[in-house]
């Protein structure tokens, strides 16, 4: 799912986020999220939370645990 819209995003989710060190970048930080940052409904480049191991970037992709059993079965 995509990481622009906050309603994808919600704590407890498993998420791909790019940091601000790696922006410049194809390295993706993959993580829980524990706390949602932004407080806007949309962000272009992705809504900002906190990882629980701390780290904080913008979110790129958002694994949904019923997309990870359709991926599983699809092997």
């Amino acid at each position: 799912m995509n990481g622009q819209h906050r309603k994808n995003v919600r704590a407890g989710v498993e998420v791909d986020i790019i940091l601000k060190k790696d922006q410049g970048t194809a390295k993706l930080t993959r993580g829980i999220v524990k706390d949602i940052l932004t407080r806007s409904s949309f962000h272009q480049h992705g809504i900002k939370v906190r990882l629980v191991s701390g780290d904080v970037g913008r979110v790129q992709e958002v694994f949904d645990a019923s997309d990870e059993k359709t991926i599983a079965n699809s092997r």
